[in-house]
């Protein structure tokens, strides 16, 4: 797993670590990792680095200090390198002498525009990890005129570093160099941050305030079978899903579900015979009370939100198994509370809102501070909570936080929601912890959409599909 950290703790191990380290010593690391960045992209861009032409934005303070460094040292490679200063009274004291040493330019942000209207590639410097709020007008008018890559120093100017969000004008970064740890700005808004490359400064950090799965952990967690498991032992997921009306809920979610794990799938709900067609090795029957022992249910996509919805989900959360709770279901709980009676306490329960859905659970929109949400939401139900988007969060009611970023946009599209529910719960059923499977099925979610994709917009039906084949490239790679 990858460890996030939030900016509270990164600024007090760099203290740490700069009371044992000579003066200068870890400005001098980053910004030489900066420069070298700034070549590779030259080289990418335009073909070569030599005789290119770099512009810094330079705030003030050390953000401002790594790029006049770095200016510095990429004047050694024979790059033409002028800095833009937007507050030349508080620029880094050594960094821009260091500049204008190696014969780098320094002009005042009048005549920056013509500079950046130049310019192969933009360093940006302008404020570091412990500004808050959009950028300056000056500085918002300086980004205006930029029209080439950006190499942005820990950050993109202009985005809160701990919640991700863009409350103004902001730098939009090719690429991110950050230092010591990743910050959640990286993961909670990739977008703004591009490419991010991370430099080991030494920084001494215990456990991390977010955690990201990559290849390497899911594929480890994916339940495979062994020589002593048969379809039982694999677990058993129930589909509580779909109706007359939404038989596709059910056809997708059941699928999922089969497609995900070797166990065994049983179905329960008026679109049985529609499922039973398109998926026969699934038990199918009309009703939750005649589907049998299960490990785990998923209900609610395509339930509705009457009467009858009310008795499925309230059967399911009092059947003493883990239960994924998703769409109608997320519905009835925040307009009827009390069918959370039925559950017994401290029975795994997973819940899984779009933005629309967990404003209706929590009485608000999850807002900039996603994370601060869901971790509330978590505590609230007493559940794990995964907040759909872009950028899907995961909290347990213990605090434990996953981010999963997905790979592009072919995630929106109707039934993708059906199709997460149906891997969730499959996870659920073989034993992996709620949290996990959450965040696993999240993973896997993501890559199948975008190997189904592949470039274009692709259906639900086809990210289920694509199931196996994203299973298979997460497993195969352990062996590689």
């Amino acid at each position: 797993m990858r460890g996030i950290w939030t900016t509270e703790r990164i600024r007090a191990a760099e203290e740490r670590l700069l009371a044992v380290t000579p003066e200068g010593a870890l400005m001098h690391k980053a910004a030489f990792a900066v420069a070298v960045h700034a070549a590779e992209m030259l080289a990418e861009h335009t073909g070569r680095v030599s005789g290119r032409r770099v512009a810094l934005l330079v705030g003030a303070g050390n953000n401002g200090g790594d790029a006049l460094w770095a200016g510095a040292f990429l004047r050694r490679r024979n790059v033409s390198v002028t800095a833009i200063l937007l507050k030349p009274e508080k620029a880094h004291a050594a960094g821009l002498a260091a500049l204008r040493r190696a014969k780098g330019r320094v002009v005042s942000a009048e005549d920056g525009p013509a500079v950046l209207q130049t310019a192969d590639l933009v360093i940006d410097g302008i404020v570091g990890l412990s500004a808050h709020g959009g950028l300056r007008p000056d500085a918002a008018a300086l980004v205006e005129h930029v029209h080439a890559p950006v190499l942005a120093v820990d950050l993109p100017s202009g985005v809160e570093p701990d919640t991700g969000a863009v409350p103004g004008a902001a730098v939009t970064a090719t690429r991110t160099v950050t230092f010591g740890a990743r910050k959640p700005v990286h993961v909670l808004n990739p977008a703004r941050c591009g490419r991010v490359e991370l430099v080991d400064i030494g920084l001494d950090l215990d456990d991390p305030d977010l955690r990201q799965l990559d290849a390497a952990d899911v594929g480890r967690a994916w339940p495979v079978p062994g020589p002593e498991d048969n379809k039982y032992s694999q677990g058993v997921t129930g589909i509580a899903a779909g109706s007359a009306t939404y038989p596709g809920a059910a056809v997708l979610a059941t699928g999922s579900a089969v497609l995900a794990t070797s166990g065994m799938v049983r179905y329960a709900g008026p679109a049985a015979d529609v499922v039973r067609s398109r998926w026969p090795e699934v038990v199918a029957t009309g009703s939750v009370t005649d589907a049998g022992r299960v490990q785990a249910w998923v209900v609610g996509p395509g339930i509705g939100t009457g009467s009858e919805g009310r008795e499925v989900l309230t059967h399911v959360l009092g059947a003493g198994v883990p239960v994924c709770a998703d769409a109608d279901a997320t519905t009835l709980m925040a307009h009827r509370p009390d069918v959370l009676d039925a559950r017994d306490p401290g029975t795994p329960l997973v819940l899984t809102p779009h933005a629309g859905e967990f404003e209706r659970l929590m009485g608000r929109p999850p807002g900039e501070d996603r994370v601060a949400s869901v971790r509330e939401a978590a505590a609230k139900y007493d559940a794990v909570v995964l907040l759909k988007g872009n950028v899907t969060i995961v909290a347990d009611p213990d605090g434990r936080l996953l981010v999963n970023v997905a790979r592009g946009s072919w995630l929106a599209t109707a039934g993708s929601g059906d199709v997460l529910s149906g891997l969730i719960g499959s996870l659920l059923a073989s034993g992996l912890d709620p949290w996990l499977a959450a965040g696993c099925a999240a993973y896997v979610h993501s890559l199948a959409g975008d190997l189904a994709a592949r470039g274009v917009p692709v259906s639900a039906s086809g990210i289920l599909a694509a199931i196996p084949q994203a299973v298979r490239t997460l497993r195969v790679g352990l062996f590689e």
